[in-house]
């Protein structure tokens, strides 16, 4: 016959142990159940990476949609939204580098006016004490300038603005020609990569030095001739003595080439 006491170690150690057994079960279950958890949440995690880029992570996708943007960015330099920019080399671009455009006036103030290119942008001319206003090879007044007139402005340009060293009005320029071998800028679309006429063999983007003066007004004035739409902002003298006509505000074209004889050769 068993004591007493025993009983109560045999009973006790059941207890024990049934207890040990329920814990066990019970931590297994709640392992269990946060796997299913963890794997129910990873599921849709998958089938959203591989809906979104077809096989590969979505972070991938993201990149990629990133890259493209900034590729867009840097296609594209328009009027809206160039705040400058770019380029490597000695010849990346300097606030205040010798330039132009040429359009209509849309508008005059006392000391500025308005100009829209015939691609549609707005630039800002400003005009100072030292500004030369010339109306067919003739010396003109700032009244020249009016509401409707065609202009080719001359001077140092930042962005969109110039500051005018000359306005000639009624420039002997066919806008409509010359417009129509520029593509307009469209503000997310990718810059058009072409190329047209000569393209000096030597040249590669970022290279040469900028001028200015009366070779840079020239080369400028020979680029607006044949291509109106844009702005120049900088002209740049290859290593070869021609010159690279830097071109914003539109698609196409972003590089104007003048020889030394300052004539248009190639565009791309």
């Amino acid at each position: 016959m068993k004591s007493q006491s025993n009983i109560t170690n045999h009973e006790s150690h059941e207890t024990s142990s049934q207890h040990t057994g329920h814990v066990g079960r019970g931590r297994r279950l709640v392992r269990k159940r946060r796997l299913g958890i963890v794997a129910g949440l990873c599921v849709p995690v998958l089938a959203l990476g591989v809906a979104a880029c077809g096989g590969t992570s979505s972070s991938s996708a993201s990149s990629t949609t990133s890259t493209t943007k900034s590729a867009q960015a840097a296609g594209s330099s328009g009027f809206t939204d160039y705040k400058g920019g770019a380029g490597g080399g000695s010849n990346a671009r300097s606030t205040n580098a010798a330039g132009g455009s040429v359009g209509r006036v849309s508008g005059v103030s006392s000391s500025r006016f308005t100009l829209k290119t015939p691609t549609g942008g707005r630039v800002t001319v400003k005009e100072t004490s030292s500004t030369v206003y010339d109306k067919r090879k003739s010396t003109s007044a700032a009244g020249a300038v009016a509401s409707g007139k065609v202009v080719l402005v001359l001077g140092k340009v930042d962005g969109t603005t110039i500051t005018a060293s000359e306005v000639i009005v009624d420039p002997a320029i066919d806008l409509s020609k010359a417009a129509s071998k520029v593509s307009s800028f469209k503000r997310g679309t990718r810059g058009a990569s072409k190329s047209v006429g000569r393209i000096p063999a030597s040249y590669k983007e970022g290279s040469g030095t900028i001028v200015s003066g009366t070779t840079a007004t020239k080369a400028t004035e020979a680029a607006l001739t044949d291509y109106a739409g844009g702005v120049v902002d900088r002209v740049v003298r290859l290593s070869n003595g021609e010159y690279e006509v830097h071109y914003i505000g539109a698609n196409w074209p972003h590089h104007i080439f003048v020889d030394r004889d300052l004539k248009v050769v190639g565009a791309d």
